[in-house]
Protein backbone atom coordinates (compact mmCIF):
# COMPACT_ATOMS: atom_id res chain seq x y z
CA UNK A 1 0.00 0.00 0.00
CA UNK A 2 1.13 3.30 -0.96
CA UNK A 3 0.05 6.41 -0.99
CA UNK A 4 0.76 10.56 -0.32
CA UNK A 5 0.97 10.15 2.94
CA UNK A 6 0.33 6.97 4.21
CA UNK A 7 3.71 4.42 3.28
CA UNK A 8 3.71 1.08 4.64
CA UNK A 9 6.18 -1.19 3.08
CA UNK A 10 6.43 -5.18 4.35
CA UNK A 11 7.33 -8.05 3.45
CA UNK A 12 4.60 -10.36 3.39
CA UNK A 13 6.70 -12.89 5.36
CA UNK A 14 7.26 -10.39 8.19
CA UNK A 15 3.39 -9.04 8.44
CA UNK A 16 2.26 -10.53 11.21
CA UNK A 17 5.09 -9.53 13.37
CA UNK A 18 5.06 -6.19 12.28
CA UNK A 19 3.95 -2.66 13.74
CA UNK A 20 2.42 0.38 12.11
CA UNK A 21 4.31 3.08 13.70
CA UNK A 22 3.13 6.56 13.27
CA UNK A 23 6.37 8.95 12.73
CA UNK A 24 5.91 12.70 14.65
CA UNK A 25 9.55 13.69 14.00
CA UNK A 26 12.68 12.06 11.91
CA UNK A 27 16.65 13.25 11.70
CA UNK A 28 17.96 14.81 8.85
CA UNK A 29 18.35 10.61 8.92
CA UNK A 30 13.61 8.86 11.03
CA UNK A 31 9.33 5.82 12.79
CA UNK A 32 6.22 6.14 12.89
CA UNK A 33 7.72 9.46 12.36
CA UNK A 34 6.70 12.48 14.46
CA UNK A 35 10.38 13.18 14.12
CA UNK A 36 13.20 12.50 12.03
CA UNK A 37 16.79 13.76 11.54
CA UNK A 38 19.10 14.13 8.65
CA UNK A 39 22.71 12.31 9.01
CA UNK A 40 25.58 13.35 6.81
CA UNK A 41 25.93 10.86 3.92
CA UNK A 42 28.03 11.40 0.53
CA UNK A 43 26.01 14.16 -1.22
CA UNK A 44 22.13 14.37 -0.92
CA UNK A 45 20.44 10.68 -1.70
CA UNK A 46 18.51 12.76 -4.48
CA UNK A 47 22.07 13.43 -6.37
CA UNK A 48 22.26 9.97 -6.50
CA UNK A 49 25.77 10.19 -4.86
CA UNK A 50 24.65 7.19 -2.19
CA UNK A 51 25.48 3.66 -2.74
CA UNK A 52 22.63 1.07 -4.35
CA UNK A 53 19.79 3.70 -3.88
CA UNK A 54 16.71 2.80 -3.95
CA UNK A 55 14.68 5.24 -5.69
CA UNK A 56 10.94 3.64 -4.40
CA UNK A 57 11.93 3.65 -0.75
CA UNK A 58 11.43 6.40 1.33
CA UNK A 59 14.45 8.44 2.61
CA UNK A 60 16.39 8.30 5.92
CA UNK A 61 16.98 6.31 9.14
CA UNK A 62 15.86 7.73 12.11
CA UNK A 63 12.96 8.41 13.95
CA UNK A 64 10.26 8.66 16.79
CA UNK A 65 7.10 7.93 17.15
CA UNK A 66 3.45 5.86 18.09
CA UNK A 67 2.59 2.74 17.32
CA UNK A 68 -1.26 2.34 16.16
CA UNK A 69 -1.48 -0.98 15.21
CA UNK A 70 0.28 -4.40 15.18
CA UNK A 71 0.32 -7.88 13.45
CA UNK A 72 -1.63 -10.47 14.77
CA UNK A 73 1.93 -11.97 16.19
CA UNK A 74 3.05 -9.12 17.51
CA UNK A 75 2.93 -7.92 21.47
CA UNK A 76 -0.55 -5.45 21.42
CA UNK A 77 0.96 -3.79 24.46
CA UNK A 78 3.04 -1.97 22.24
CA UNK A 79 -0.08 0.41 21.03
CA UNK A 80 -0.15 3.57 22.25
CA UNK A 81 3.42 3.50 23.15
CA UNK A 82 5.98 6.20 21.60
CA UNK A 83 8.83 4.25 20.39
CA UNK A 84 12.78 4.80 18.51
CA UNK A 85 13.79 3.38 15.76
CA UNK A 86 16.75 0.65 15.12
CA UNK A 87 18.20 2.01 12.35
CA UNK A 88 19.88 -0.69 10.93
CA UNK A 89 19.01 -4.61 10.54
CA UNK A 90 21.13 -7.72 10.47
CA UNK A 91 23.12 -7.80 13.43
CA UNK A 92 22.03 -9.11 16.29
CA UNK A 93 24.63 -8.95 19.25
CA UNK A 94 27.99 -9.91 17.96
CA UNK A 95 30.78 -7.94 19.18
CA UNK A 96 33.30 -8.30 16.00
CA UNK A 97 30.24 -7.29 13.50
CA UNK A 98 27.14 -8.04 11.89
CA UNK A 99 25.87 -11.64 11.16
CA UNK A 100 24.05 -11.43 8.07
CA UNK A 101 25.88 -13.05 5.52
CA UNK A 102 24.14 -9.98 3.80
CA UNK A 103 25.71 -7.82 5.59
CA UNK A 104 24.34 -4.41 8.19
CA UNK A 105 21.76 -2.74 5.83
CA UNK A 106 21.01 0.81 7.35
CA UNK A 107 17.09 1.91 6.67
CA UNK A 108 16.39 4.77 4.03
CA UNK A 109 16.55 5.21 0.65
CA UNK A 110 18.78 2.37 -0.04
CA UNK A 111 18.22 -1.35 -2.15
CA UNK A 112 19.06 -3.17 0.84
CA UNK A 113 16.53 -2.30 3.04
CA UNK A 114 12.93 -1.71 2.06
CA UNK A 115 12.19 0.89 5.18
CA UNK A 116 12.24 4.59 5.43
CA UNK A 117 11.10 7.19 7.70
CA UNK A 118 10.84 9.98 5.90
CA UNK A 119 7.42 9.10 5.77
CA UNK A 120 3.70 9.45 8.12
CA UNK A 121 3.41 5.43 9.10
CA UNK A 122 6.32 3.23 8.85
CA UNK A 123 5.42 -0.75 9.26
CA UNK A 124 8.12 -2.44 11.16
CA UNK A 125 9.34 -5.54 13.04
CA UNK A 126 8.29 -5.35 16.68
CA UNK A 127 11.87 -6.17 17.70
CA UNK A 128 13.33 -3.68 16.08
CA UNK A 129 11.55 -1.07 18.20
CA UNK A 130 12.70 0.72 21.37
CA UNK A 131 10.64 2.66 23.84
CA UNK A 132 11.52 6.00 23.55
CA UNK A 133 13.19 8.01 26.24
CA UNK A 134 10.51 9.52 28.65
CA UNK A 135 12.67 12.47 29.40
CA UNK A 136 13.34 13.79 25.61
CA UNK A 137 10.80 15.60 22.80
CA UNK A 138 10.03 13.69 20.01
CA UNK A 139 12.34 15.85 18.16
CA UNK A 140 15.20 15.05 20.40
CA UNK A 141 14.48 11.13 19.96
CA UNK A 142 14.48 11.14 16.42
CA UNK A 143 18.62 12.54 17.38
CA UNK A 144 19.02 10.02 18.57
CA UNK A 145 19.35 6.67 16.86
CA UNK A 146 21.93 6.69 14.03
CA UNK A 147 24.52 8.90 15.13
CA UNK A 148 24.09 7.85 18.75
CA UNK A 149 24.40 4.27 17.76
CA UNK A 150 27.52 5.01 15.95
CA UNK A 151 28.82 7.35 18.96
CA UNK A 152 28.04 4.59 21.64
CA UNK A 153 30.20 1.78 19.46
CA UNK A 154 32.73 4.27 19.27
CA UNK A 155 33.01 5.37 22.79
CA UNK A 156 31.96 2.81 24.99
CA UNK A 157 32.29 -0.86 22.83
CA UNK A 158 36.20 0.27 21.58
CA UNK A 159 37.44 2.70 24.11
CA UNK A 160 36.92 0.05 26.82
CA UNK A 161 35.67 0.88 30.00
CA UNK A 162 39.02 1.00 31.61
CA UNK A 163 39.50 4.31 29.84
CA UNK A 164 36.15 5.86 30.80
CA UNK A 165 36.53 6.61 34.44
CA UNK A 166 36.76 10.08 36.17
CA UNK A 167 40.48 10.95 35.68
CA UNK A 168 41.01 9.83 32.11
CA UNK A 169 41.20 11.98 29.46
CA UNK A 170 39.36 11.50 25.95
CA UNK A 171 40.51 13.55 22.50
CA UNK A 172 36.87 14.20 20.43
CA UNK A 173 37.85 15.04 16.94
CA UNK A 174 35.60 17.55 14.78
CA UNK A 175 32.82 19.04 17.53
CA UNK A 176 29.61 19.96 16.15
CA UNK A 177 28.79 16.98 13.74
CA UNK A 178 26.15 14.80 14.97
CA UNK A 179 28.29 11.49 15.94
CA UNK A 180 30.96 14.14 17.89
CA UNK A 181 28.18 15.51 19.67
CA UNK A 182 26.95 11.86 21.23
CA UNK A 183 30.33 11.05 21.95
CA UNK A 184 30.90 14.14 23.86
CA UNK A 185 27.46 13.43 25.61
CA UNK A 186 28.57 9.95 26.55
CA UNK A 187 31.98 10.61 27.65
CA UNK A 188 30.93 13.13 30.01
CA UNK A 189 28.26 10.95 31.01
CA UNK A 190 30.70 8.45 32.61
CA UNK A 191 32.96 11.25 34.21
CA UNK A 192 35.83 10.71 31.97
CA UNK A 193 37.16 14.35 31.06
CA UNK A 194 36.23 15.50 27.59
CA UNK A 195 38.20 17.34 25.74
CA UNK A 196 37.29 18.26 21.93
CA UNK A 197 38.70 19.79 18.56
CA UNK A 198 37.27 22.29 15.83
CA UNK A 199 37.90 24.40 13.08
CA UNK A 200 35.55 27.23 14.99
CA UNK A 201 36.37 28.57 18.38
CA UNK A 202 32.64 29.11 18.89
CA UNK A 203 31.84 25.37 18.66
CA UNK A 204 34.72 24.60 20.95
CA UNK A 205 33.36 27.30 23.73
CA UNK A 206 29.59 25.20 23.01
CA UNK A 207 31.21 22.29 23.73
CA UNK A 208 32.44 23.24 26.77
CA UNK A 209 29.21 24.54 27.62
CA UNK A 210 27.81 21.09 27.54
CA UNK A 211 30.67 19.52 29.48
CA UNK A 212 33.75 19.53 27.76
CA UNK A 213 37.03 20.29 29.42
CA UNK A 214 38.51 22.63 26.68
CA UNK A 215 39.31 22.45 23.07
CA UNK A 216 41.83 24.07 20.35
CA UNK A 217 41.60 24.64 16.33
CA UNK A 218 42.57 21.86 14.80
CA UNK A 219 44.02 24.34 11.79
CA UNK A 220 46.52 25.49 13.71
CA UNK A 221 49.78 24.41 13.09
CA UNK A 222 50.91 22.71 16.91
CA UNK A 223 46.82 22.13 17.85
CA UNK A 224 48.64 18.78 19.63
CA UNK A 225 51.01 21.13 21.78
CA UNK A 226 48.53 23.20 22.75
CA UNK A 227 45.91 20.63 23.64
CA UNK A 228 48.65 18.72 25.70
CA UNK A 229 49.13 21.78 27.63
CA UNK A 230 45.64 21.90 29.09
CA UNK A 231 45.85 18.57 30.47
CA UNK A 232 45.31 17.96 34.05
CA UNK A 233 49.04 17.69 36.03
CA UNK A 234 47.86 14.32 37.37
CA UNK A 235 47.12 12.53 33.75
CA UNK A 236 49.38 14.30 31.29
CA UNK A 237 48.32 11.93 27.89
CA UNK A 238 45.33 11.04 26.37
CA UNK A 239 43.90 7.92 27.10
CA UNK A 240 41.63 7.39 23.45
CA UNK A 241 41.13 9.52 21.04
CA UNK A 242 37.49 9.45 18.68
CA UNK A 243 37.83 10.53 15.52
CA UNK A 244 35.88 10.60 12.39
CA UNK A 245 38.25 12.48 9.80
CA UNK A 246 41.67 10.00 9.43
CA UNK A 247 44.36 11.59 7.59
CA UNK A 248 46.97 12.41 10.27
CA UNK A 249 44.96 11.08 13.23
CA UNK A 250 47.62 8.29 13.52
CA UNK A 251 50.61 10.72 13.82
CA UNK A 252 48.90 13.42 16.12
CA UNK A 253 47.78 10.17 18.29
CA UNK A 254 51.62 8.95 18.76
CA UNK A 255 52.19 12.04 20.47
CA UNK A 256 49.08 12.33 22.44
CA UNK A 257 48.16 9.18 23.44
CA UNK A 258 49.80 7.04 26.82
CA UNK A 259 51.19 3.84 26.12
CA UNK A 260 48.79 1.80 24.93
CA UNK A 261 46.10 4.08 24.14
CA UNK A 262 43.40 3.73 21.31
CA UNK A 263 42.57 5.49 18.62
CA UNK A 264 38.55 5.04 17.64
CA UNK A 265 37.80 5.99 14.29
CA UNK A 266 34.44 5.82 13.06
CA UNK A 267 34.77 7.75 9.58
CA UNK A 268 37.58 9.04 7.14
CA UNK A 269 36.22 11.91 6.02
CA UNK A 270 39.57 13.62 4.83
CA UNK A 271 41.31 10.78 2.97
CA UNK A 272 40.35 7.27 2.51
CA UNK A 273 44.15 6.59 3.33
CA UNK A 274 46.03 6.69 6.70
CA UNK A 275 49.38 5.88 7.83
CA UNK A 276 50.38 4.17 10.48
CA UNK A 277 53.54 5.28 11.57
CA UNK A 278 56.11 2.45 13.61
CA UNK A 279 56.22 5.48 16.22
CA UNK A 280 52.39 4.17 17.29
CA UNK A 281 53.77 0.26 16.78
CA UNK A 282 56.41 0.70 19.37
CA UNK A 283 53.89 2.96 22.16
CA UNK A 284 51.56 -0.21 21.71
CA UNK A 285 48.47 2.51 20.15
CA UNK A 286 45.86 0.49 18.62
CA UNK A 287 43.61 1.75 16.35
CA UNK A 288 39.99 0.47 15.87
CA UNK A 289 38.14 0.82 13.24
CA UNK A 290 34.18 1.59 14.19
CA UNK A 291 30.62 1.50 12.38
CA UNK A 292 27.42 1.92 13.81
CA UNK A 293 26.88 -0.84 15.87
CA UNK A 294 24.55 -4.18 16.93
CA UNK A 295 20.91 -4.55 17.91
CA UNK A 296 22.35 -5.27 21.42
CA UNK A 297 23.96 -2.07 20.94
CA UNK A 298 21.33 0.28 20.17
CA UNK A 299 19.33 -0.93 23.15
CA UNK A 300 22.35 -0.81 25.26
CA UNK A 301 22.54 3.00 23.99
CA UNK A 302 18.83 3.84 24.28
CA UNK A 303 18.72 2.75 28.18
CA UNK A 304 21.62 4.21 29.08
CA UNK A 305 20.19 7.77 27.56
CA UNK A 306 17.28 7.14 29.90
CA UNK A 307 19.42 6.39 32.80
CA UNK A 308 21.44 9.27 32.74
CA UNK A 309 18.82 11.36 31.41
CA UNK A 310 21.20 12.11 28.56
CA UNK A 311 20.01 14.91 26.00
CA UNK A 312 21.10 15.42 22.47
CA UNK A 313 21.69 18.40 20.64
CA UNK A 314 19.53 19.71 18.16
CA UNK A 315 20.39 22.31 15.40
CA UNK A 316 17.78 23.14 13.58
CA UNK A 317 14.25 21.88 13.09
CA UNK A 318 11.90 21.57 9.99
CA UNK A 319 7.98 21.48 10.34
CA UNK A 320 6.17 19.76 7.51
CA UNK A 321 6.93 16.65 5.68
CA UNK A 322 5.92 18.28 2.44
CA UNK A 323 8.23 21.29 3.18
CA UNK A 324 10.77 20.29 0.85
CA UNK A 325 12.25 23.18 0.52
CA UNK A 326 13.33 23.21 3.52
CA UNK A 327 14.13 19.63 4.29
CA UNK A 328 16.67 20.59 1.05
CA UNK A 329 17.95 23.10 3.43
CA UNK A 330 19.08 20.94 5.77
CA UNK A 331 20.97 18.97 3.14
CA UNK A 332 22.95 22.11 2.29
CA UNK A 333 23.35 22.98 5.90
CA UNK A 334 24.53 19.64 6.09
CA UNK A 335 27.05 19.68 3.18
CA UNK A 336 28.36 23.29 4.74
CA UNK A 337 28.99 21.94 7.95
CA UNK A 338 27.82 25.21 9.66
CA UNK A 339 25.58 22.98 12.40
CA UNK A 340 26.06 22.44 15.58
CA UNK A 341 24.01 19.23 16.54
CA UNK A 342 21.13 17.53 14.60
CA UNK A 343 19.05 18.84 12.07
CA UNK A 344 15.37 17.27 12.35
CA UNK A 345 12.37 17.13 10.51
CA UNK A 346 8.93 17.39 12.89
CA UNK A 347 6.71 15.65 10.48
CA UNK A 348 3.15 15.74 13.66
CA UNK A 349 2.25 17.75 16.58
CA UNK A 350 4.89 17.84 18.81
CA UNK A 351 5.25 15.99 22.26
CA UNK A 352 6.98 17.84 24.70
CA UNK A 353 9.79 16.20 27.09
CA UNK A 354 8.65 14.93 30.64
CA UNK A 355 10.80 16.79 32.93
Amino acid sequence: MRSHHFIQLVDTYQVSVEEIVRLCAYKVTATMPRAISVKHTPGKPGQALYPAIGFGVPLLADGCGTVTDVGSGADASWIGKRVVLNPGTGWEEALEGPEDPRGYRILGGTKSNDIGTLQEYCAIDQNEVEEAPAHLSDVECAAIPLTGLTAWRAVMVKCGSHNLQPGKNILITGIGGGVALMALMFVTATGANAWVTSGDQAKIDQAVALGAKGGVIYKDKDWHSKLLKMLPKDNKKFDAIVDGAGADIVEKGAKLLKDGGIVSIYGMTVSPKMPFLMQAVLRNIEVKGSTMGSRKEFKDMVDFVKRSKSKPVVSRVVSGIENLDGINGLFDEMKKGSQFGKLVVEIGDQRQAKL
